[in-house]
């Protein structure tokens, strides 16, 4: 084997491997981006759950529906009346 056969072989080899790198890089790369779009699917959906709670509770507070207080959050009236 000639040094110039021993060279293009090891070029060669050393191109599979950065090739190798690459392709591995890629597939990372993939990963994450697949977990972003999985978080930004959550995101959205729990954004667009809230907005959907907070458009229920204001609708029914315009049409008179609202849930019923407690006791102790109501001010309480005096017993009496001084005049």
């Amino acid at each position: 084997m000639s040094f110039k056969t021993l060279g293009a072989a090891s070029l060669l080899a050393l191109s599979m491997l950065a090739l190798a790198g690459c392709d591995q890089a890629e597939k990372s790369a993939q990963q994450m981006l697949g977990k972003a779009a999985e978080s930004a699917k959550q995101a959205i959906d729990d954004t667009h759950k809230a907005a959907e709670q907070a458009l229920s509770d204001a609708t029914q507070s315009v049409t008179g529906k609202e849930k019923p207080e407690d006791d102790s959050e109501k001010p309480q009236a005096p017993a009496s009346q001084e005049i």
